[in-house]
């Protein structure tokens, strides 16, 4: 017997909330781009969390595998990563989207200022749609994007063994270094603006 969607009757919705975000961030990146004479994103990724993702996270957190619970207590059903070239651009995409009048802002973690002690940084939106669907936006620079997806790849190599708190270690210091470097791309490219 098949399984029915987590999502239930809303997966449409959902969709249609994925893609409204798409149209808002199209408009946000043509008025950047007006205004720096550049596009402030370098690739935007968006996704509906699959069923088996939605149902172990579920799990994960001790919750029943409903529809409630994947709509309501679970806030990441829709998922975008804007990923921009340089660090001021991800607090301006920000305030554009906290000065919507469209979403409704349920809660911010700016790992940017703030890096977990992992070294992982980035700027980490809820938000709440048509007054019931959340979405998480995720903002952060190149070097930050790279920087977790090769964390992300590490983390499930199962036979670190002895070498764990070596590897920790070093990602973190690479970390630091990226992020050093995304001040210095960032002061350069203001000295380059203010030449303008």
């Amino acid at each position: 017997m098949e399984q029915q969607s987590i999502y239930g009757i809303h997966r449409p919705a959902l969709d249609r909330v994925m893609n409204g975000l798409l149209q808002h961030i199209e408009k946000i990146r043509a008025q950047m781009t007006e205004t720096l004479g550049m596009d402030p994103v370098e690739h935007c990724l968006c996704r509906i969390k699959s069923e088996e993702s939605m149902r172990e996270k579920c799990r994960r957190n001790h919750i029943p595998e409903t529809t409630e619970s994947a709509l309501g207590k679970i806030r990441d059903a829709v998922g975008l990563r804007i990923v921009c070239a340089f660090v001021d651009d991800v607090y301006t995409i920000r305030d554009y989207l906290k000065k919507s009048d469209q979403y409704e802002i349920i809660t911010e973690k700016d790992y940017i200022r703030r890096a977990k002690p992992n070294g992982y940084r980035s700027y980490h939106i809820i938000l709440r749609a048509e007054n019931q669907y959340y979405a998480e936006i995720q903002l952060r620079t190149i070097s930050m994007d790279t920087w977790a997806a090769l964390e992300h790849h590490l983390k499930y190599k199962k036979s670190v063994g002895k070498r764990a708190a070596l590897i920790e270690e070093e990602l973190k210091r690479c970390a630091d270094e990226l992020a050093s470097t995304d001040l210095s791309m960032q002061t350069i490219r203001d000295m380059i603006l203010e030449q303008s």
